[in-house]
């Protein structure tokens, strides 16, 4: 099980991100549209993965030294996430509140996947710019909310969220042709002329698919891109047609 703390890179150009999606129609093991993208105020200070692979074993009694261990399959990962939250810059605020109601939803029943008569959590991918090894389409098992300061008004203002996350495995891995590699979301330094349009174009051939480099990276206003400013441009899976 992989674990994360969050309170070290607090000042890292690139956020880490948990993106909330519907779950996917059919059997189809892509998830659906994006619900939220959760972005990280403090960033993990440290990822460890681990994976485990089951083996088999049957004794026999005329093996004095065991029997040949026979491979099952590999598991799917798993990960701890610890997710810290402060907005006592702004003590009468609700923003802590909402992120972790938002959190706690990843374990409610989408209304979408209701009418869908296909029942679901949403399904989650955690990124963290091009850490590809870290990145995986996964539901969450369990939120655990710890409130650690509030408002005058009794409403928390701190808190710690650790969310445990076990990958959903797509029947094939995607590939980037030329590396071998994983896709994965990449950054980019906006240069006088850019727009999200134009961005959006260039990366997925579909100008409209702005809206999910604007919900990707927190955008409210599409018309003002600083040069300068990193742009973290969703994997071509994940952008809404």
């Amino acid at each position: 099980m992989a674990r994360a703390s969050s309170r070290g890179a607090g000042k890292s150009l690139v956020r880490a991100t948990l993106a909330i999606h519907e779950p996917p129609v059919g059997k189809s093991t892509t998830p659906g549209g994006i619900i939220k993208t959760f972005g990280f105020d403090f960033n993990p200070a440290q990822l460890s993965l681990t994976r485990r692979a089951q083996w088999k074993s049957t004794p026999a009694q005329i093996e004095r030294d065991g029997a040949l261990p026979e491979f099952m399959g590999a598991e799917a990962r798993e990960m701890g996430v610890e997710i810290f939250l402060d907005s006592s810059t702004k003590p009468s605020g609700n923003t802590v509140l909402k992120k972790v109601e938002s959190l706690l939803a990843c374990c409610e029943v989408t209304n979408a996947s209701i009418a869908a008569k296909q029942p679901s959590p949403p399904w989650v991918v955690f990124q963290w710019g091009s850490f590809s090894t870290a990145r995986f389409t996964a539901y969450v098992s369990s939120v655990e909310a710890t409130y650690s300061l509030f408002g005058t008004t009794g409403v928390p203002i701190r808190a710690t969220c650790r969310l445990q996350l076990h990958e959903i495995p797509s029947k094939t891995k995607r590939q980037n042709p030329t590396s071998g590699a994983l896709t994965a979301q990449r950054v980019h330094r906006v240069v006088a002329g850019d727009s999200l349009q134009s961005l959006a174009w260039r990366e997925y051939g579909n100008a409209a698919a702005w809206r999910s480099i604007a919900e990707a990276n927190g955008i409210d206003d599409p018309s003002r891109l600083p040069a300068g400013a990193e742009l973290v441009l969703p994997a071509a899976e994940e952008v809404r047609p």
